[in-house]
């Protein structure tokens, strides 16, 4: 038997009219809109979710809902290439070695050989591997990537991605 409040420590995921996972939500914030008539419930696999009591109503709570009401859509635009969003993408990690401490900003293509301060040219290295890497490409100084740099991507679409991927990985159990 679950508690009352394990069942309110759980969250929902919601998703857009069109079938998209864009969040997840407290369970409180699904009932909300459940009851207000801007979600309905979504049944993708045999999981009962979870029964929410109150002293008159007894509310059926899914593990997905979808919202049935149209909301522009927040314009999110990808952030500036600055120090704290680099190090948010990477991690706080080196890109060449792992490392957590000491860390900078380094040029792949350095700006001295025609490499622009953005995004996929942009990357969070530490002192000791700036330094070796030098005016030099990776390739040039034999130090690999540990991932390939990207702009950062909206925040719906990184969610959907990771729970497809969950999903996925469900099923594979």
């Amino acid at each position: 038997m679950t508690s009352a409040t394990d069942v309110l420590g759980r969250s929902v995921v919601v998703f857009s009219q069109n079938y998209l996972p864009m969040s997840r939500v407290n369970i409180k914030r699904a009932i909300a809109l459940l009851i207000g008539g801007k979600a309905e419930p979504l049944q993708f696999s045999d999981a009962p979710g979870w029964q929410v009591r109150s002293p008159s109503v007894v509310i059926e709570v899914p593990e997905q809902i979808r919202l049935t009401v149209t909301s522009a859509e927040r314009v999110w635009k990808v952030p500036p290439v600055n120090r704290r969003e680099l190090l948010r993408r990477d991690h706080h990690t080196c890109q060449y070695c792992g490392n957590t401490k000491q860390l900078t900003i380094d040029h792949v293509l350095p700006l001295s050989k025609g490499g622009k301060h953005t995004w996929d040219n942009v990357v969070i290295a530490c002192e000791r591997c700036n330094q070796r890497k030098g005016d030099r490409t990776p390739t040039q100084a034999g130090m690999p990537l540990r991932t390939q740099p990207k702009a950062p991507m909206h925040p719906a679409v990184a969610f959907a991605e990771q729970f497809w991927r969950e999903q996925h990985d469900h099923l594979d159990l």
